[in-house]
């Protein structure tokens, strides 16, 4: 008898045991906090380095990523494997510090050589084990391992930061493999001593923000096994775009003067000793003979910095988010890959906000995300929205669900211009009243918005729609197809499509107004890769895409197409006083307008 009891005692326990152990739970298809993960003192942090497929600082050895993990217990004790959410990225351990004699003098003529700006030390900054607490408490309590890395040549990583170069796509493909068992990791940077992942299911899913969202697309670009799924945040997909726009050489908003090299010198906080000649190699070699800022034109530097020409091994399901006011990042970024992927047949999810730089979805859209491709569990993400949107004026966490962006039922409307200078024009549906030329003149000191805003100017061509009676609904790339001819052999263009009246008051943004811009070198109208000087006077046509963008133009409004050449925020500044002229015959703008061009006519009428 007291054997009998004794078995059932033990049976008892043992499922008592088991019922207690801590398992992911999940609820209408998304992972829950579980209160056993969410205890963070109980949380293991450890770090180790990775060792890589590449010697990208020449000292003879492997370069090795350092590399945070931050897991529940459970994983030690019960022996409890989970996937992993991954970020990875160059700011980790310190950046440069400054003025704005870190950036490039821009007060010059396009095509003009200028010396090099100052190029800072960076000293590294931050503690072992922890790398960074970005994700910790978002994920670990829903049922992940969170892991950090710090790239190439910053941190404890060894190497050479690259920007864009293969070595930033390779150094978190060598974590996921880890991951997976198919690299080594090391208890130190040098040593023999191996550790393993082995609390890992080996599914990875990657997120960030800006160029913590641009590695997540750099290792997808690999085509990694074990990454499953990729959530990129404003993600830099190519630093031509970044730093060059249509043959212009642009700089992102707020950052004037910066080029890649800046970035370069400004995340290099890697070993002391490997910077000169990281430094020799990198930045006053490869740098200094690819980026070109003499002619801003696409060249096999750049290509090898453009993520969607490596796009073909990707596997991973991606959850786009970026801002449609994001002027530094701009959103071509994140539409470009998005609809590659597409067209790759990948499971995709596109999410964009009305605000500027960074945001990331709301939590149930990449809480759904991870968990259908991570844990695995079928919740019918696949049946989701393609696209949200956030209307103008919404909560960020209240998106708009569409079939897909842009939006299916817009289609291209096209307006040509008719004359009024130096006043406004007119955006008309009839080609014929195109006639004329009207001109311009350069001059930096006047900001877009004071161009927008002003009644009478000679240094902007301003083009306005009817009042509108109606919503008028822009989906997608704004296309312009212009005419110009320059007093000088180089200018600079930039177009702006705004909404006016102005808005005006003290807390108001010039964002407020914008539908979007564009920039471009006219030296570039028939090649990205091959510009010429402009023959002073000659009219030359070049047609390029201004930024995807969705908006809602309110009834009372006007639309207006603002021409003009030096931006004071973006481009190059040279001195005042070039002539642009725009023939107005061969100048049209195409909108992507829902409801195509009846819904414009009716919201006019």
């Amino acid at each position: 008898m007291k054997k009998i009891l004794l078995t059932v005692l033990v049976v008892f326990a043992i499922k008592t045991t088991a019922q207690e152990k801590a398992i992911p739970v999940f609820k209408d298809g998304e992972a829950q906090i579980v209160a056993a993960f969410a205890d963070d003192s109980k949380w293991i942090r450890t770090d180790l380095w990775v060792e890589t497929t590449f010697d990208s600082d020449g000292d003879g050895r492997l370069d090795r990523m350092h590399t945070a993990i931050t897991r529940p217990l459970q994983t030690e004790t019960e022996g409890l494997k989970l996937p992993v959410v991954y970020e990875s990225s160059p700011y980790y351990s310190g950046v440069a510090n400054g003025g704005r004699e870190l950036f490039w003098n821009v007060k010059h003529e396009l095509g003009e050589t200028v010396p090099n700006p100052f190029h800072p030390e960076v000293k590294r900054t931050g503690k072992r084990p922890i790398i960074s607490n970005s994700q910790i408490k978002t994920w670990v309590p829903r049922g992940y391992v969170v892991v950090h890395s710090s790239s190439p040549g910053t941190g404890l990583s060894d190497g050479a930061p690259t920007v864009g170069g293969d070595n930033e796509s390779l150094a978190p493909k060598a974590v996921v493999d880890w991951l997976n068992g198919r690299a080594k990791g090391f208890t130190s940077r040098q040593g023999s001593e191996t550790v393993t992942a082995f609390w890992s299911t080996g599914k990875v899913g990657m997120t960030g923000t800006s160029y913590n969202g641009t590695i997540p697309l750099a290792a997808a670009t690999t085509g990694v096994a074990g990454l499953e799924a990729i959530i990129p945040i404003a993600p830099n997909t190519s630093y031509y775009h970044y730093y060059r726009s249509n043959g212009l050489v642009r700089s992102p908003g707020g950052y004037l003067g910066e080029d890649i090299d800046v970035l370069y010198d400004f995340i290099h906080s890697g070993k002391e000793e490997n910077r000169a000649r990281n430094n020799k190699v990198i930045r006053d070699t490869e740098m200094a003979n690819g980026m070109d800022r003499a002619s801003g034109d696409y060249n096999n530097f750049w290509a090898g910095r453009d993520y969607i020409n490596d796009m073909q091994p990707m596997k991973a399901a991606l959850l786009m988010s970026h801002g449609f006011n994001d002027w530094n990042v701009m959103p071509e970024h994140s539409f470009r890959i998005y609809e590659r992927a597409k067209e790759m047949g990948l499971p995709t999810q596109v999410y964009y906000h009305q605000n500027g730089h960074g945001g990331p979805p709301p939590m149930k859209i990449m809480n759904r995300w991870f968990t259908r491709y991570l844990h695995g569990v079928e919740n019918n993400v696949e049946a989701d929205a393609k696209a949200w949107i956030v209307r103008e004026n919404d909560q960020r966490n209240e998106p708009t669900a569409y079939a897909d962006y842009p939006n299916p039922a817009a289609t291209p409307v096209t307006f040509f211009l008719t004359p009024g200078a130096p006043k406004a024009g007119s955006l008309s549906l009839n080609n014929n009243a195109s006639e004329g030329k009207e001109m311009l003149v350069d001059n930096y000191s006047f900001t877009a918005d004071a161009l927008a805003q002003a009644d009478f100017t000679e240094h902007r061509l301003l083009y306005v729609s009817p009042i509108l009676k109606e919503d008028v609904h822009i989906s997608g790339r704004s296309t312009i197809t212009i005419k110009a001819a320059s007093s000088k052999k180089a200018v600079n263009l930039s177009v702006y499509l705004v909404s006016l009246p102005w808005n005006k008051g003290r807390r108001i943004k010039i964002t407020d107004n914008i539908i979007t811009r564009g920039w471009a070198d006219l030296q570039n109208h028939a090649s990205l890769t091959e510009s010429a000087p402009l023959k002073p006077g000659k009219f030359y046509e070049m047609t390029f895409d201004l930024q995807p963008d969705d908006q809602i133009i309110k009834k009372g409004q006007q639309i207006g197409l603002m021409i003009f050449s030096s931006d004071s925020e973006y481009t190059l500044l040279p001195k005042p006083g070039t002539e642009l002229n725009i023939d107005l015959k061969g100048t049209k703008l195409i909108l992507p307008i829902v409801g195509g061009e009846s819904a414009f006519k009716k919201s006019v009428e």
